[in-house]
């Protein structure tokens, strides 16, 4: 469960007015005053969760790179060791999208690299090339976050505000965005009346945490990402179409469930209420969510399976079909589907069906997944790497996968320390800052 000081940690910096209660025996509520600055118009709230980043630095890419999402140019599309990427400003986070990267400056500013077919970049890329290096996304306000799932990308401005571009996608093919089949290749704004404080993308869905505790989600339903559409209606919404799956909605959980954090794999989400109870829907095939069944959750479970601990959870990361954790005393662990060695277990190990320790690092920080690798980033600035090693993702030169922790190494890594790392479906990036800063 969450600490009271991490808990502590979500919190927004001005307060919101809150509604008064009127007195038993009146049938109508009392509106609350608008907060208002100085000069008579309404007071922006600056929201804030303890995912934002705060540590600047700089950029590393490794892997594939053929559609441009190692942000290195047209000539360079591979490589087998982290490599510099140029960019105007420093970094506080990193993403991977599946075939793009999008970085957040230390002043709100958001760029993007990568493939662009479906408008996953949120900016103009007719000139030849241009979606190869990096470019910076037209926003109107500063950004706090970003997220970034196969064919769309997400934006968290600093008042609580999300907007996103590109397009989710399901089996079938494009299923829009906001709207049915329309694919929106600029930043456009999402209809949701709270303030949110984090975001978070898995391969064809995004789920939200707001200011009041609430979680939304939008997106591709067919494995019960979303944690709020029936069996029945997953085939595009059924009879109610695209709309009940893409415009954003809340997650109903029974009794009242005040979330403080979400996390997301490939098709699967999981979201931490204000209690530290843990919470996941979605696919489960390979136990990836930790249920005893391998069936397919449509709505949040509770999950008895993260009662073990004998400390909190910080952290979650999901590939295709295994998770990979990690507690408040710095250890990792791993779950779901072994092939390749994405849980770091050995190659001897099998599917795991709860959360099972990875040995062999020191206390790490973070926690991301690939779709079949993993990655752990250390209190101390290194990052671990395991699993499938056919795309260069795990930095260590060759294509062998490997079976448990191995410490990434490489020239733009000495001297420096690792700050956050993010894998996509054929590229790593990573964000790093000079030791003698730290």
């Amino acid at each position: 469960m969450f600490t009271s000081r991490q808990a502590a940690d979500f919190y927004i910096s001005k307060s919101l007015s809150v509604a008064v209660m009127p007195a038993k025996k009146t049938t109508t509520k009392r509106k609350s005053e608008p907060i208002v600055a100085d000069d008579g118009n309404p007071k922006k709230v600056k929201v804030f969760h303890r995912s934002h980043g705060k540590e600047a630095g700089q950029v590393l890419v490794l892997g594939q790179g053929d559609v441009g999402q190692l942000g290195l140019g047209e000539d360079i599309i591979e490589r087998k060791k982290p490599a510099l990427v140029s960019l105007p400003e420093n970094i506080v986070q990193v993403v991977a999208g599946g075939m793009h990267t999008v970085c957040l400056s230390n002043t709100g500013h958001v760029y993007t690299f990568g493939c662009n077919d479906e408008g996953a970049l949120g900016r103009e890329t007719t000139e030849s090339g241009s979606e190869m290096v990096p470019g910076k996304v037209t926003l109107e306000e500063n950004v706090v976050q970003v997220s970034a799932g196969d064919s769309h990308t997400a934006a968290l401005t600093e008042d609580g505000t999300v907007y996103i571009w590109g397009t989710f996608r399901d089996n079938s093919g494009v299923i829009g965005l906001l709207e049915p089949m329309v694919i929106s290749k600029l930043p456009v704004k999402a209809p949701i009346t709270e303030p949110v404080v984090k975001i978070i993308s898995g391969n064809d869905h995004l789920a939200l945490i707001t200011l009041e505790g609430n979680l939304y989600t939008s997106g591709n339903a067919e494995q019960g990402q979303l944690g709020r559409v029936p069996e029945y209606f997953l085939d595009r919404g059924g009879r109610l179409g695209l709309g009940r799956l893409l415009v954003p909605q809340a997650v109903k959980v029974k009794g009242k469930v005040n979330f403080v954090d979400v996390f997301c794999g490939a098709y699967h989400t999981f979201a931490v209420s204000k209690e530290g109870h843990i919470y996941g829907f979605g696919l489960s095939n390979y136990h990836q969510l930790g249920t005893k069944s391998i069936k397919t959750c449509y709505a949040p479970v509770k999950l008895t399976c993260f009662k073990n601990s004998t400390t909190s959870w910080v952290d979650f990361s999901g590939g295709q079909h295994h998770t990979v954790c990690l507690d408040a005393e710095g250890q990792v662990y791993s779950l779901g589907r072994a092939e390749y060695g994405r849980l770091g277990l050995g190659q001897e190990a099998e599917e795991k069906g709860e959360p099972t320790a990875v040995m062999g690092m020191e206390p790490a920080s973070r926690v991301t997944c690939g779709a079949s690798v993993s990655f752990a980033t250390t209190r101390e600035g290194s990052v671990y790497a395991w699993g499938m090693g056919t795309n260069l993702q795990l930095g260590t030169g060759e294509e062998d996968d490997e079976w448990i922790p191995v410490k990434m190494t490489g020239k733009q890594l000495e001297n420096r320390s690792v700050l956050m790392t993010s894998s996509g479906g054929q590229h790593t990036v990573l964000l790093v800052k000079d030791k003698q800063e730290s």
